[in-house]
């Protein structure tokens, strides 16, 4: 049996002024199924990284078992796909019915073998590296984000796949897929790292009672707080009384008047010194229960640049088709959208979804059939599922958009991000990071209406719950595309539309 023994692991990046990990131990066992959470910017794939080695650490990792990461980079993905999956894999052509085991577990049919592998669709390239990845025997599995751009049946099978599986840590935002197949969780917290056995909602119930609890502390603290700044400002003003009394040109004593400076400055000397001493006191009991705030999870309710239309007819989409390289991708779509509604488009990928609301937002080269009408007047917000090529600074990505840089600076706190990470450049933040630079940005600028492309892709769950929380509130009308069964259920107020191929 393997096991993974980590012991004291400390690691920071260059130029972060606090360690990500700080002195953390924790032992796995190969055959686990481990889900790691945490918020975006908090860790998980850095330590995937550090247990594939490709980072330097402090402290000690002890295995027997040799890691496998997904996902797998491709170095040239206008190959065939059997040849990208046979080069990944190191296997000789004669061994490719390893992977096509794997591939039949995933319902991926053999006929994507003869397909370059850029023309795969985003499930099918996933499938197609999960079956690389386990047709190899005898490693720990790091399967990095493997939901996301899946659709909700590509989703089921893979979590049906990986219910057969173990030894791996799978990192993953969507709620009902891993509550399917981990058996333990491995939770990374604001100050500390936390190991629960079970799954998705043991630790959820385990994070609700914990964060009631430190909730409650933190409002019994902060009143405490309150009363020894009271007290140390009073100590300070007494102190500032008694220094002033120097200066005083008489002191009266037994109903004499006594001129003795030396006398009068000895005495407020010794109040000073008293007051000194409780004033320091005062301000460590201060800080030490200031340091007692810190682990909280705090979930603070979003704000949005929301402005109600006035048009009673948002957007009308009669018979929508429209198509790529001379192909239509859909069959006919209708619907429209008033004021407070929020329409959601399902369907498998490579059925034009996004083709279909770049078709709605202006591109109407990409209709083949049907109108689109809407308000030229209507203010619309956009968040495209693309952000992975974010680059150069916030502070110029807010200037590129018109946006004010405190208040997207102040957007991002709400959503997680550390101050440290606002002078990241943007390139270098997670995934998940990137992700909420965009999502800030479509809450900070000013709408009538929303439309967002998967707008849950790595974001962690505790920011899903806010974006939840804040449609709900604002009851803004949208346009939106995303896989996450629970989120579409909380949001959709109109039936959804299955985006189905002619």
């Amino acid at each position: 049996m393997g096991t993974i023994k980590i012991h004291d692991l400390s690691f920071r990046y260059d130029g972060m002024p606090q360690n990500i990990f700080d002195q953390f131990s924790l032992n796995i066992d190969d055959s686990w199924k481990l889900g790691l959470i945490g918020r975006n910017g908090r860790g998980k794939t850095t330590f995937l990284r550090i247990l594939l080695g490709q980072l330097d650490y402090h402290g000690e990792i002890n295995t027997n078992v040799a890691f496998t990461y997904f996902p797998q980079p491709v170095a040239d993905p206008s190959q065939a796909t059997a040849t990208v999956l046979l080069k990944i894999a190191k296997l000789d052509p004669s061994e490719l019915w390893r992977i096509q085991v794997e591939m039949d577990k995933l319902q991926l049919a053999d006929d994507v073998l003869d397909r370059p592998f850029a023309t795969l669709s985003p499930g099918e390239q996933t499938k197609a590296l999960l079956a690389v990845m386990f047709s190899e025997s005898g490693t720990f599995k790091l399967i990095d984000e493997p939901t996301n751009h899946l659709d909700v049946a590509a989703r089921d099978v893979v979590a049906d796949y990986l219910k057969g599986k173990q030894g791996f840590i799978v990192v993953s935002h969507d709620r009902h897929f891993i509550d399917q197949m981990i058996d333990h969780v491995l939770s990374i917290d604001r100050e500390k790292i936390q190991l629960f056995t079970g799954n998705y909602e043991t630790w959820r119930r385990e994070f609700d009672k914990t964060n009631a609890s430190e909730k409650a502390e933190k409002q019994h603290l902060q009143t405490e707080i309150k009363r020894l700044d009271a007290t140390a400002n009073q100590i300070k003003q007494w102190a500032g009384n008694a220094e002033a009394k120097k200066s005083q040109l008489a002191y009266k004593h037994q109903g004499r008047v006594m001129m003795d400076k030396g006398f009068l400055g000895h005495k407020a000397a010794k109040i000073m010194k008293r007051s000194k001493n409780t004033l320091n006191r005062t301000e460590t009991a201060i800080d030490e229960k200031k340091s007692l705030l810190k682990n909280i999870d705090e979930m603070p309710q979003l704000t949005m640049n929301f402005q109600p239309p006035h048009q009673q007819h948002l957007l009308q989409v009669t018979d929508l088709q429209v198509g790529r390289n001379g192909m239509t991708l859909n069959q006919p779509i209708t619907f429209e959208l008033k004021p407070g509604q929020r329409q959601v488009l399902l369907g498998p990928n490579g059925n034009g979804k996004t083709t279909l609301i770049k078709a709605i937002l202006g591109e109407r080269h990409l209709i083949t059939n049907g109108t689109v009408a809407r308000s030229a007047k209507l203010k619309i917000s956009y968040l495209t599922q693309n952000f992975e090529a974010l680059h150069g600074s916030i502070e110029a990505y807010s200037a590129s958009d018109a946006i004010e840089l405190p208040n997207l600076l102040n957007m991002l706190r709400k959503l997680g991000f550390e101050r440290s990470a606002f002078a990241t450049r943007l390139e270098d933040l997670s995934m998940g990071q990137k992700r909420k630079v965009s999502l800030a940005r479509s809450l900070c600028e000013p709408a009538n209406l929303y439309v967002w492309d998967e707008p849950l892709n790595y974001l962690d769950v505790i920011t899903q719950q806010q974006v939840e929380n804040l449609i709900l509130k604002y009851q803004p009308p949208m346009l939106v595309i995303d896989h996450d069964r629970d989120f579409v259920k909380a949001i959709a107020n109109l039936p959804v539309i299955e985006v189905r191929r002619p």
